[in-house]
């Protein structure tokens, strides 16, 4: 890795680390502000839907927008508006007022990693990709990590509206970081958004079945692996086994297991390959989702979630890395219909797995997600595994807006 694509990941992995740590610190906390609020946990588990789904339907603008503006400059204003959301939550007063700012930090939160992901596909070449976009996922999982274990530890010193404040101080962190370290290319004039060629690439990237199979697969796997994350905290609470703490430090698993593959892709590319690694991810994943439907102790489901967290990034980062030569030409746009599909996924993801906890069960519900993960682990290894044709001229022109 040369001296400036450290650089680089290094800047982004600050902006990164920010993003998913706002985004994790709600989970553990679905029990307290069920009582602080007088709220149902079920209703109180959906601000983990009003943080993704906004983060999703901000995707197709953020993409075009970076795309014409400069990527630099949008992932430093999305930062900003963070810190100003979590800022505001801590003197939320209402449940509604809460979910309107989780919402709004979901939003901003959306223009942070699809877009260095862009980054990275632009500056790096595509033989050292997936070990570079690995290292980034460091600061990513790190982010999930430090947000779920944190603010389950933590609350019961410092209260709910402390852990967003040290959220606020996290965001404000990494937009410093991001706005030092890109300060250059901020300086540089910036290019204009257009409607039109921004609907003319978004209509050849869908024409593009390698993206569309990419596309289908995140929103198929947020469905399968994040859908039962808000309702862990319940769970355990209902079965007597601890709360916020036991719940953050099961969550926590799951980065610690993307931590481990961020370690060892490397190791993982040399032995099995893009193709068998998709397959192995989704065995790892539906054998992890089987275990924690057993409902055991919950620190058996602490080690199921880093087995998930070791599954999932051997599927979800094979897919990052096909996705940024989808369409080089208009790699945010690519990238951030990607992120779409998946945070669309992991919105309906929670609902769908409520409904499935209330009609099957947990063991039911979570074989049924185990299944869908080793199926979609063998689909798109066998897709995937075809290669890359060359683009039109015809395509090219499209994508250039000609």
């Amino acid at each position: 890795m040369t001296d400036g694509a450290s650089r680089l990941i290094l800047i982004l992995a600050a902006g990164g680390f920010a993003s998913t740590f706002a985004g994790r610190v709600v989970e553990p906390l679905v029990g307290v502000l069920a009582r602080d609020f007088a709220s149902p946990p079920a209703t109180v588990a959906l601000l983990s839907t009003a943080f993704a789904l906004p983060y999703a339907l901000i995707q197709p603008v953020l993409g075009p927008v970076g795309d014409a503006l400069g990527k630099e400059r949008v992932v430093v204003t999305c930062l900003g508006i963070l810190t100003l959301a979590l800022a505001a939550s801590i003197v939320a007063g209402d449940i509604r007022l809460l979910f309107g700012l989780r919402m709004l930090a979901g939003a901003a939160a959306g223009g942070v990693i699809p877009l260095a992901l862009a980054m990275m596909g632009d500056r790096i070449p595509m033989e050292r990709r997936q070990v570079a976009i690995g290292r980034f996922l460091v600061a990513v999982i790190l982010g999930q990590l430090m947000g779920s274990t944190v603010s389950g530890l933590i609350e019961g010193l410092i209260g709910w509206r402390g852990v967003f404040a040290l959220s606020a101080l996290v965001a404000l962190s990494g937009c410093g970081a991001v706005l030092l370290g890109f300060a250059r290319a901020l300086r540089a004039p910036g290019g204009r958004f257009a409607l039109g060629p921004a609907a003319r690439r978004y209509r050849a990237i869908l024409a593009n079945p390698r993206a569309r199979v990419l596309f289908g697969a995140v929103f198929v796997e947020a469905i399968a692996v994040f859908g039962i994350f808000p309702h862990l905290a319940h769970l355990i609470e209902a079965r007597g086994e601890g709360g916020p703490r036991e719940a953050g430090l099961v969550l926590a698993g799951f980065a610690a297991g993307g931590l481990a593959y961020s370690l060892l892709v490397g190791l993982l590319l040399r032995l099995l390959g893009q193709t068998r690694m998709l397959m192995a991810g989704g065995a790892i994943a539906g054998g992890a989702l089987l275990t924690v439907g057993l409902a055991g102790a919950w620190q058996v489901d602490a080690v199921a979630l880093v087995a998930l967290g070791l599954g999932f990034y051997m599927l979800h980062n094979t897919y990052q890395v096909q996705v940024t030569e989808v369409a080089p030409e208009a790699r945010a746009s690519a990238v951030a219909l990607h992120a779409f599909s998946f945070f669309c996924g992991q919105a309906l993801g929670v609902a769908v797995l409520g409904a499935g906890l209330t009609a099957l069960g947990q063991f039911g519900a979570l074989a049924s997600c185990a299944a869908l993960i080793l199926g979609l682990g063998l689909v798109t290894a066998w897709r995937l595994s075809r290669p890359i044709r060359p683009r039109s001229s015809q395509t090219e022109d499209t994508m250039n807006g000609r």
